[in-house]
């Protein structure tokens, strides 16, 4: 059942905070290549890096700097967050297993010369403080890179730490 968790069959409090904030979690994408897209270890879950691509829907292309500016750059990184998200509900069936986010890893795809790869950055890192609140604050690498799968205008990876 989508949003709901537990044996209560009710949505849990992360799945009531998406809706506060108008978020739908799409169905998780599936992997491109040979992986897998999350990795529980102990009490850590590793998410594969998610692009800037909602299923179905829209997708954020091309190189910040050149044909993509510092808002649409936000934007694709909130929407990797919120397939990040997706990936991790997928994988633990509620997103009330999450304790905290841990780290978010950002590749952004941009011209050498672009500058504000963390003001990007930030569109993922804004959307999971305000869904998970305090324990949405994590630590974070930013970096620029010269191509991503599919074109995509960003890639965020994902640790969080579950219960």
């Amino acid at each position: 059942m989508a949003g709901k968790t537990g044996k209560t069959g009710r949505p849990g409090k992360i799945e009531k905070r998406l809706a506060e904030l108008g978020i739908t979690l799409p169905s998780p994408p599936a992997p491109v290549a040979n992986y897998v897209p999350a990795v529980r270890a102990g009490k850590l879950l590793f998410c594969s890096g998610q692009v800037s691509a909602s299923p179905g829907g829209k997708a954020i292309k091309g190189k910040l700097g050149a044909v993509v500016s510092l808002e649409l750059g936000q934007e694709a990184a909130k929407i990797c967050a919120i397939n990040l998200l997706a990936q991790a509900k997928a994988a633990l069936g509620s997103l009330d297993k999450i304790k905290r986010c841990v780290r978010l890893g950002g590749f952004i795809n941009a011209l050498p010369s672009y500058g504000p790869l963390p003001q990007v950055m930030n569109g993922a890192s804004d959307l999971m403080v305000a869904v998970l609140g305090d324990a949405g604050r994590h630590a974070r690498t930013t970096l620029g890179v010269a191509q991503l799968p599919l074109d995509a205008a960003v890639e965020v990876e994902a640790v969080f730490e579950i219960r």
